[in-house]
């Protein structure tokens, strides 16, 4: 009979001990604070190269190979480009008419679908619902054929109806996120109200509204930038200069020999402006807004 040999007792498992563990947790931090300036430094990047660019002279915009900073700082670049031979007062009062018509029209035309696909009971609602996101993958280029044909038969080609009127039809983006931050509202409230005899419309317009503020800042300043930096369609519609907006004006800026590089950046930065301020002023409530509403799972 064979003896059997007798096998060591496994060795206990190794565990980290605390000066270990805390230094795998800062090699983790730095790494990911490294990530972090890596991923701001390519972002802010193309944004400095835009403010260093409108200080520069013209012959240093033509210099190969370009230069970072400005020998000398030009800020009279600004004030060039912006009162030169284009009227950008002009294309700056018809960008702040059209964008806010389109935001009067996305808030009241995605609202009250929202409400109704977040609390209205209807047969086949899930259905609309479903072709409602459908048509979020439909390009936007396939549609500009139709929708000129169709606007030029109206006479509105060189108008801002064609910039103006589909804004108050609905855009299923912004339904969509309204109607998942609707659904973290409790039923609760809503249920008292009926019971006071408060009808729908008084229901979204007291309860739903005043606690939806987070997500009407997103739906607000995504319509605001969308509309704001509006170029294919402004360009097919709009023919007359004094009809122009900002970035119609900011393209006429490439000449034939030569682009005031300068120039164009300058005004640039001054339209980003109105973007940039409306951002940190309503940075925690838009953050707040596009986080809540991924949390209803309905």
């Amino acid at each position: 009979m064979l003896l059997e040999t007798a096998r060591p007792p496994a060795a206990p498992p190794r565990t980290l001990t605390a000066v270990q563990a805390e230094r795998v947790r800062r090699i983790r931090r730095t790494g990911a604070y490294l990530l972090l300036v890596i991923a701001t430094a390519v972002f802010v990047l193309p944004f400095l190269w835009m403010v260093t660019t409108s200080l520069k002279s013209d012959a240093e915009n033509l210099a190969f190979p370009p230069e970072f900073l400005p020998s000398s700082f030009h800020f009279e670049n600004y004030a060039r480009g912006w009162s030169g031979s284009l009227p950008f007062t002009t294309f700056l009062l018809n960008s702040v008419l059209i964008t806010a018509l389109s935001m009067l029209g996305n808030l009241i035309s995605c609202v009250l679908p929202a409400y109704a696909f977040a609390r209205l009971r209807a047969r086949a609602a899930s259905v609309m619902f479903a072709l409602l996101l459908a048509t979020m993958m439909i390009p936007r280029e396939i549609t500009l054929v139709p929708k000129y044909v169709m606007f030029a038969g109206l006479g509105w080609v060189d108008t801002y109806l064609p910039l103006v009127v589909p804004e108050f039809f609905g855009v299923a983006l912004y339904i969509f996120l309204l109607r998942q931050f609707f659904t973290t509202i409790p039923q609760e409230l809503i249920d008292a109200a009926r019971i006071d005899g408060a009808s729908e419309l008084r229901i979204l317009w007291r309860v739903m509204l005043p606690l939806s503020k987070p997500a009407l800042a997103s739906i607000m300043l995504f319509s605001f930038v969308g509309n704001w930096n509006q170029y294919l369609e402004s360009v097919i519609y709009l023919r007359t200069t004094d009809r122009f907006t900002i970035p119609l004006g900011l393209a006429m800026f490439s000449g034939q020999y030569a682009t005031q590089y300068n120039q164009m950046m300058a005004v640039a930065l001054i339209t980003l402006m109105p973007i940039l301020m409306l951002f940190f002023i309503a940075q925690k409530t838009f953050i707040r807004g596009v986080t809540l509403t991924g949390i209803s799972g309905r």
